[in-house]
C-alpha cells in the first residue's frame, strides 16, 4: 500500500506534467529564428486570433498543392523554400475568388502571408447558440513586410523549417 505522501507526490507530478503540457507557445518575438538558407526563401504564413476575429478552423496551408503547414488562430509558422513560381493557396469550404496567390519567390527573400476567413460563409441548423453550424471560408492575402513583420513578432510561433 502507497503511503500518503506518495500518492500526493505522484498527483502532483502528474498536474504539473499536464499543466506544462497545456503551456502555450511563446511569442515568436522570443525565440530565435536563424537565417534564411543560403539559395532558399522564407515564406511566413499568420493568422489573427480568437473566434470573433477569426474563424477557429485549422485549414491545411499549401504551396503548389504540398502541404506546408496547419494554419492555428493566433499562430504563426515559416518555411523555407526554393526559389520559383508557387501557387499558395489555404484548404477552405467556401469557394471564392482571390483565395489564393501566385508568387515568384527569389533567393533570400522572406514574403508573408495572411490567413483570414469569412466566418459565416455557410451557416445552417438554427444558430451557432443553438446547436447550428458554421462554415469558414479561407483567403490567403499577400502582405507586406513593413505589416506583418510586427504581426507575426506578436503571434504564437507554431514552428519554422
Amino acid at each position: 500500500m502507497l503511503s500518503l505522501p506518495t500518492i500526493l507526490l505522484r498527483k502532483l507530478s502528474l498536474l504539473t506534467l499536464a499543466i506544462a503540457s497545456c503551456a502555450p507557445l511563446p511569442p515568436t518575438a522570443a525565440v530565435s529564428i536563424p537565417p534564411v538558407p543560403p539559395g532558399a526563401a522564407r515564406v511566413w504564413f499568420y493568422r489573427d486570433g480568437g473566434p470573433y476575429v477569426d474563424g477557429t478552423g485549422t485549414p491545411y496551408l499549401r504551396m503548389n498543392e504540398a502541404i506546408v503547414g496547419v494554419s492555428q488562430p493566433e499562430g504563426a509558422l515559416y518555411r523555407d523554400v526554393a526559389p520559383g513560381q508557387y501557387h499558395v493557396t489555404v484548404d477552405s469550404y467556401g469557394k471564392d475568388f482571390n483565395q489564393s496567390r501566385e508568387v515568384y519567390l527569389f533567393p533570400g527573400q522572406q514574403m508573408y502571408f495572411k490567413i483570414v476567413s469569412l466566418r459565416d460563409w455557410i451557416t445552417g441548423g438554427g444558430g451557432r447558440n443553438s446547436g447550428g453550424y458554421e462554415r469558414n471560408t479561407f483567403y490567403v492575402w499577400e502582405m507586406p513586410p513593413e505589416v506583418a513583420q510586427g504581426d507575426v513578432a506578436r503571434s504564437r510561433f507554431d514552428g519554422g523549417g
